[in-house]
């Protein structure tokens, strides 16, 4: 069921403090930075956090309803069929390359390998192996010529190009050797950058070897250095319901598809150096803003970056609030839903603020719920 209009831009504004932390590194094994406002800030890149809210997936989605990103689909198509036939590995293997051969990728270095990352759904692939279940026996005994004719008239494109799990319709695939098979992604996530400026430090740090302990033995068994920053990020992602709604072909399936997405992409932390620094924090703030206009992403409040030398998060929530004003005033573009999530004291001004600037602030969950009745009304007025 495609929806062209009206057109459905879901926001998802993130102030998030993360401690000491080396969440996303660089060809340097250092934290990744940018210049941002004349200042260098602290960066997680756009690919690590939708890595992480892909994980996150993982933990709420069943298995068979997730996608994978691999070169070594013909491996994992081989397993398939030989799973659900009778054939050995070799015979699998070969009707494995002759079902992936009319999708035309190319191969890669190592045998069997394709040459880029190809993202495909679980389902998707069982549906593919099943085109020649029943006829395993028959195509396997076939020349290589007559086996190549015989799949050429099986829909095996067509598997590809229909029944999409979340996170390729979320995420998009591109197929450069097949165009056909390109999904267009419903989801833009921007770079997270500290909203004020931000020095990368070096943790100096020493192992003991246990042995020579023992022998009273001094120096360390080995000596190194990590860099890590602590910053107050400002993360940005916007989810289009048209193209989830065009990837899907499902109005129920998008809408959780969103819910699903504002959850993983809130709740999840992309995991470098995770034992090292124990860094794992929860927002401190969640704005989720749909708009029928285009995405809006707020970092020109950091532009100028944040100077308060304590009580940065909550400079920057109040930032965040000035720029929401500015630009809802400024465009004339009032979303057609705005829900707020934050742990800031209701006494203060700040908590005061975001309230009057954005909703009255809720529990994650509520703001969950509060989104899926706006997306389902949105959805079922689209549909009439």
């Amino acid at each position: 069921m495609p929806l062209t209009e009206p057109r459905t831009y879901i926001d998802v504004h993130i102030l998030q403090t993360v401690p000491p932390a080396n969440l996303n590194r660089d060809d340097q094994g250092n934290p990744k930075e940018a210049y941002f406002g004349g200042v260098r800030r602290s960066r997680v890149s756009s690919q690590a956090w939708k890595r992480a809210t892909r994980i996150h997936f993982t933990e709420r989605i069943p298995e068979q309803d997730l996608a994978t990103r691999t070169r070594r689909i013909s491996s994992t198509l081989t397993e398939r069929i030989s799973a659900i036939t009778d054939l050995d590995d070799e015979a699998s293997a070969r009707l494995a390359g002759a079902l992936l051969k009319p999708l035309k990728i190319s191969g890669g270095k190592r045998e069997g390998d394709t040459a880029y990352l190809f993202f495909y759904g679980r389902r998707q692939l069982d549906d593919v192996a099943a085109l020649v279940r029943d006829r395993a026996g028959e195509l396997a005994a076939l020349e290589d010529k007559e086996l190549a004719a015989e799949i050429e008239k099986l829909p095996v494109q067509e598997k590809f190009s229909s029944g999409h799990p979340m996170d390729v319709a979320l995420f998009g695939r591109m197929v450069a050797d097949l165009p056909a098979l390109n999904v267009d992604a419903a989801t833009q996530v921007a770079h997270a950058l500290s909203t004020h400026p931000v020095e990368l430090e070096f943790d100096y740090f020493t192992a003991v070897d246990d042995e020579t302990q023992k022998g009273q033995e001094t120096g360390a068994g080995m000596i190194g250095t990590i860099g890590f920053n602590s910053a107050t990020l400002y993360r940005f992602a916007s989810v289009s319901l048209h193209q989830l709604l065009h990837n899907l072909a499902d109005g129920e399936a998008a809408v959780t598809a969103v819910e699903e997405f504002v959850t993983s992409f809130a709740r999840s932390m992309p995991t470098g150096y995770g034992n090292a620094f124990a860094h794992r924090t929860l927002p401190s703030l969640v704005a989720v803003v749909a708009r029928t206009d285009q995405p809006v992403n707020l970092v020109s409040a950091f532009e100028e970056p944040v100077m308060a030398t304590s009580g940065i998060a909550a400079a920057s929530a109040r930032r965040l609030a000035r720029e929401y004003a500015n630009a809802t005033r400024a465009w004339g573009d009032t979303p057609s839903f705005t829900a707020l999530c934050h742990t800031f004291d209701d006494s203060v001004d700040t908590a005061k603020l975001l309230d009057e600037t954005f909703a009255e602030p809720v529990a994650f969950p509520e703001l969950l719920a509060g989104l899926r009745t706006h997306l389902t009304d949105t959805v079922g007025r689209a549909a009439r």
